[in-house]
């Protein structure tokens, strides 16, 4: 049965703010150091021991402060319920966001968190320790960077627009067909691309004004369940990428600093849709 702490977000924004502090300590003292590494799907799509630990590490405390709620994880925690957004309160969690970066000890990985609740974003946090990164949102009352109240860049032209976007871990043929048809597409179109490997991070480039649109086609819902309040609250739009409403489990994203950008955007895009994870 459900407390009235299991419903106090200020209470909620405070207990994962901590957390989040400490799992950064983890990752960031482990950022250049050799790593235990498996393979999920293949030898693209890793885990380390420490996104099952970082998870551990939210998920065991966050139940255990408000124990009705429910989890979304990429890692072990929650198996059954990694595909399952209902209206309750719901912790969407992605332990180490850029994988294959911390593998390489490239510093550009994070923890994204988001709360949802009534399958509507709450509050958010995404962490990059290595670089003490912090960006934060919570319903109607803004993002922030580091304290800072952050806000997108409002460009409108799409010539003048920088661009993040992601490869992602599937080699799926397909996929990479219409990758590539959409690089070859949006190169010339825009003033320029950026890569960076973390799906979370470059929602959160957009939210500040450092970049203007950021697109994808295969993140999960721990991908962007953070990064899609923190654009919003900093005055920016999320949707699909084909411009109907943004479903954080249909593994397709594209958020921009303007409407009128992303719609001018989206006429460029070939479209794919990845399967849904069903695990």
């Amino acid at each position: 049965m459900a407390s009235d702490s299991d419903r106090d977000w200020d209470l909620c924004f405070e207990t994962i703010n901590k957390l989040v502090d400490e799992a950064g300590k983890i990752i960031a003292s482990r950022n250049s150091g050799a790593k235990t590494i498996s393979e999920k799907t293949d030898d693209i799509d890793l885990l380390t021991e420490t996104d099952q630990q970082v998870e551990k590490l939210l998920t065991e405390n966050l139940h255990a402060k408000f124990p009705s709620h429910k989890f979304i994880g990429e890692e072990a925690f929650g198996e059954g319920n990694k595909s399952q957004l209902t209206d309750d309160p719901t912790w969407i969690i992605d332990p180490v966001d850029g994988t294959m970066n911390f593998v390489h000890s490239f510093p550009q990985s994070c923890v994204s968190v988001g709360l949802w609740v009534n399958k509507s974003p709450e509050l958010a946090i995404v962490f990059n320790p290595v670089f003490n990164q912090k960006f934060t949102a919570r319903r109607g009352q803004g993002a922030y960077y580091n304290g800072q109240k952050i806000h997108v860049s409002g460009e409108k032209n799409i010539k003048k627009a920088l661009i993040t976007t992601e490869f992602g871990t599937s080699r799926d043929p397909d996929k990479v067909r219409v990758t590539l048809e959409n690089l070859a597409k949006v190169v010339p179109a825009v003033h320029g691309i950026r890569v960076t490997g973390s799906a979370a991070l470059n929602m959160c480039m957009v939210a500040q004004g450092a970049a203007d649109l950021n697109y994808e086609f295969g993140p999960h819902a721990w991908d962007m369940a953070a990064g899609d309040l923190i654009v919003r609250e900093a005055g920016g739009v999320t949707m699909d990428p084909s411009g109907g409403p943004l479903d954080i489990m249909s593994r397709r994203v594209l958020a921009a600093s303007s409407q009128e950008l992303a719609e001018d955007f989206i006429k460029l895009l070939t479209q794919f849709y990845p399967q849904p994870r069903d695990d």
